[in-house]
């Protein structure tokens, strides 16, 4: 606890002295940043602050940070907020990078960056992304699409986890990103690509911390001290989904959840939570996905199962089912119609889930666009 209020001694060792600060004028508001300030300002780096990031940030935020950066002639990047600020901080370190010539539009797809970054430090203030972690950045290029820039130059030089940062997330916040860690970890886990013994792991263990502390973050309100070691749990558990998705790559809850923020603006946490429960459901009629979700059972749902040892059928239904509970129980929306969806708009929906064929080969059950009509409209 308290690493954030230590940012210039992180930054020191990094040799930044001119940092620009991502963010958001509601971290701002709620005084989540001025920790991290006042150590700059007692350093006397000369920092500056962009705080124009909204949720799915548009590529013209990503311009206008980098170019502050480039203005203030920034020698590094700080994320500090939640994923839209540490994917658009990202953007900047490569785009400010003296010599990058490269534009944004080049960089779209895996492995296409050519460019040489500035020095960049994640800190999240929400448990959830694990944006700090990842080599990807999603942007938001055309109403209801999303693209990525997949690059290892996205990676940080340092991440800094601060417990105290969470503890003003409203309940519904902290649910919402709670459970978007969790989608990481089960779509790291189940990844039709890329899953390995490693990435296993990190998953697992994610889920673990993360399911036995989700409630008690959520019950413990905003700011109370009860809730500061499983503030940190969460967090820590985050940390460990988005390394895990960093090397198994998230699939079909993410893919049709993207259009859902960027065609209704539901924050993506929310999006991943409303769409995780049907997305389960459809993968756990698949041979592969139900002996995958039969192995994370006992993780969440050890009460449900008992001492006796389930069959893969039992055990994955009572995944899929802990699942589909669990957002009510944290008091979240649970229907497409709460976040103003309607019928009308499955067909286009669907069709926009049908172009992230960056996620949708890596879910366990192929996905065509009328299983991704079917899955919206059971979620409305």
């Amino acid at each position: 606890m308290g690493s954030a209020s230590r940012l210039a001694e992180h930054l020191s060792g990094l040799g930044v002295q001119r940092p620009l600060i991502v963010t958001d004028r509601g971290v701002l508001a709620a005084g989540i940043l001025d920790g991290a300030a006042e150590s700059l300002r007692r350093s006397q780096v000369a920092f500056e602050v962009y705080d124009e990031t909204v949720a799915d940030p548009p590529a013209d935020q990503v311009h206008a940070a980098a170019g502050q950066a480039r203005a203030m002639r920034a020698d590094g990047v700080v994320g500090f907020g939640g994923g839209s600020s540490m994917d658009i901080a990202k953007l900047v370190a490569l785009l400010a990078s003296p010599g990058c010539t490269q534009p944004l539009d080049d960089m779209f797809g895996v492995g296409n960056v050519r460019a040489a970054r500035l020095p960049l430090v994640q800190v999240p203030t929400t448990a959830g992304t694990g944006s700090e972690v990842t080599p990807i950045a999603i942007i938001t290029t055309a109403p209801g699409t999303k693209q990525g820039v997949v690059s290892p130059q996205l990676l940080p030089d340092l991440a800094v986890l601060d417990g105290e940062l969470t503890a003003s997330l409203p309940p519904h916040v902290a649910a919402a990103t709670g459970i978007d860690a969790m989608v990481h970890a089960i779509e790291a886990y189940t990844s039709h690509r890329l899953k390995n013994p490693l990435s296993d792991l990190l998953a697992r263990e994610a889920l673990s911390l993360l399911g036995a502390n989700i409630a008690a973050v959520c019950a413990a309100g905003e700011g109370q001290p009860a809730g500061a070691e499983a503030r940190g749990a969460m967090l820590l558990g985050s940390c460990y989904a988005g390394l895990a998705f960093a090397n198994a790559p998230v699939a079909a809850v993410h893919a049709l959840a993207y259009p859902l923020g960027s065609t209704f603006h539901v924050p993506h946490g929310l999006s991943n939570s409303l769409m995780l429960p049907h997305v389960l459901d459809f993968n756990a009629r698949s041979e592969q996905a139900t002996s995958l979700y039969a192995e994370l059972a006992p993780i969440v749902c050890s009460r449900q199962l008992g001492e006796c040892a389930a069959s893969a059928a039992v055990a994955a239904g009572a995944f899929v089912d802990h699942f589909a509970c669990l957002p009510a129980e944290l008091g979240l929306p649970t229907t497409l119609r709460e976040v103003g969806v309607a019928e009308a708009d499955i067909g286009s929906l669907a069709a926009n889930a049908m172009l992230q064929t960056r996620l949708l080969p890596n879910n366990p059950r192929e996905v065509h666009l009328d299983d991704a009509e079917r899955i919206y409209r059971a979620a409305l």
